[in-house]
Formats: structure tokens, C-alpha cells, sequence
């Protein structure tokens, strides 16, 4: 089979397109390449659709925490230490464990005039169960670098707003939601970075990789499994990870210059990559 042919047969191997079995012998560069390239089409969901509307919760949570009301700064700060104070993998495990408990047939919910059935099979499966997970992982973590930015906003500029009339809404909306970005855009970014990092151990804990079809890791480690040799198969897990790591720092420096425009250019924020060895 040459390489052409190999790209043909594995490229969208891990959603279930292409070739249905693995190689089994005689293992090619192009296939090291091409199936843990297909299995990063799955970190990539992840880390995307975990950070879209986990960034959505982790700003109502940071403002949450903020809030002088108890009922709602109290719920906000158990679960920003819950799920910041636990491991991640220990997270994946539970979920999975507490998701297989639950009814197959699914949950009765009574109406009084009619019962509606809430599936739950769906959420032993990795792409809706583990991503349930990252998304309240992702979300603790970037409330508390918001609520950070959000108690820095400077003083001066709450003034100027209520100088000019604005309150409530308006002046959150055009003051200090978008201080509170600008301040905590660049920790933000090495959240996200460390986030699609965090994807591979999605099938490491738990979620089964349904008919083989796993992420860049799973595919890396059956490689190394297959060939005894570990010293081609992750490094270009780790090759793929560095160039989607350079592609976020990119889109979000976009966003940080747009986020920093108004600022003279000798004042602006740096983006700086900081990789969290612990968490």
C-alpha cells in the first residue's frame, strides 16, 4: 500500500470512515502519521467544543462569585474548588462510572398528563460523556482566572462609568466585561492550550474508544504496543500537539491584540505561554 493509498484508507479511520481494520504488521511511517493524525480530529473536538461552552459557564460563575448574594456566590465557589481541587482523571472515572448506573432504558419523568422518557445511553459514550466533563473542568478553572480579572478592574474605570450614566447592564456590558477580558485574556490562553492538551486522557480513563476509534494518544499507543518502540509513535503525538499549540497562541493573540487595541502599543499585553507541569 503506498503512502497516498495509507492516507486514503486511515484519514478519518477514527469516526468510522475508511479502512474498518487497523494495521496489523509491517508498519509504515505514512501510517504512524496518518492514523494518530486521524485520531487528533477527536482532541480537537473536544478541546474546541469544551472551551466554546465552557467559556460561556466560567464567565456566569466568575460573576457569580463575585456576587454580594450568598445564593449565588456560595454554589459558585464550591464548584470552582470542586472541580479545581480533584484530578482530572479521577473526574473522567466517576463520570463514566456514574453514567453506566444510570437506567439504559432511560429516566421516566411524569407529567401528570404524560411520561416522557430522558435517554441516558448517549452519555456513556466518549464524545457526549467525556466532554460533560471537560467542559465543567475547563469551566473552574477559567471562572477563577475571571473572577481574578474581574476583582482587578481598576476602580477609575467604574468611576468614569457611573460618571457617564451607566449602570447595571449597560455598564457591565461596555466596561467591565471588556476590561475583565483584556486582564485575564493571557492566563486564559495557557488554560486553553493546557485544556487540548488534557483531551488525551479521555480514553485513558474510563470512556471506551468505541470500534477502535480513539484520539491521537489511543492510536499512538497501539503503535507502541504493536512495534515495542515508543520513541516514534509519541513523538508525533507530541509534533501534532506542538503545532496545535502554536495555532491556538495564534488565534488567541489575535483576539488579545483585538482585546488590547484601544492600548498604547508600549503598554499592550504579551501573550507567554506558561505550561502548567501540575494541576
Amino acid at each position: 500500500m503506498t503512502c497516498w493509498e495509507t492516507v486514503q484508507a486511515y484519514a478519518f479511520r477514527s469516526l468510522g470512515y475508511g479502512e474498518r481494520l487497523l494495521p496489523r504488521e509491517g508498519f509504515t511511517i505514512c501510517e504512524h502519521v496518518t492514523l494518530i493524525g486521524s485520531g487528533l480530529i477527536w482532541n480537537v473536538y473536544f478541546g474546541a467544543c469544551a472551551l466554546a461552552i465552557g467559556f460561556i459557564l466560567a464567565n456566569g460563575l466568575a460573576v457569580a462569585k463575585a456576587s454580594p448574594v450568598a445564593v449565588l456566590r456560595k454554589p459558585a465557589e464550591w464548584f470552582i474548588f470542586l472541580f479545581r481541587g480533584s484530578p482530572l482523571f479521577i473526574q473522567f472515572f466517576l463520570a463514566y462510572e456514574t453514567f453506566v448506573l444510570l437506567p439504559k432504558a432511560g429516566i421516566d419523568i411524569p407529567l401528570g398528563f404524560t411520561t416522557i422518557t430522558v435517554a441516558t445511553s448517549w452519555l456513556t459514550k466518549a464524545q457526549a460523556g467525556a466532554l460533560i466533563v471537560l467542559i465543567l473542568n475547563t469551566a473552574a478553572y477559567s471562572a477563577e482566572i475571571f473572577y481574578g480579572a474581574l476583582r482587578s478592574v481598576p476602580r477609575g474605570d467604574l468611576e468614569a462609568a457611573d460618571a457617564y450614566g451607566m449602570s447595571g447592564w449597560s455598564r457591565f456590558r461596555r466596561i467591565v466585561w471588556p476590561t475583565m477580558m483584556r486582564l485575564g485574556w493571557p492566563a486564559y490562553t495557557n488554560e486553553a492550550i493546557f485544556l487540548f492538551h488534557a483531551t488525551t486522557l479521555v480514553f485513558f480513563s474510563g470512556f471506551p474508544a468505541w470500534r477502535q476509534q480513539g484520539d491521537a494518544l489511543y492510536y499512538a499507543n497501539y503503535f507502541a504496543d504493536k512495534t515495542f518502540n515508543p520513541f516514534l509513535a509519541y513523538p508525533i503525538v507530541a509534533a501534532y500537539f506542538i503545532v496545535l499549540t502554536l495555532a491556538i497562541i495564534g488565534l488567541f493573540g489575535l483576539i488579545n491584540r483585538r482585546l488590547n487595541r484601544h492600548l498604547p502599543a508600549n503598554t499592550r499585553q504579551r501573550l507567554r505561554y506558561r505550561p502548567q507541569l501540575v494541576r
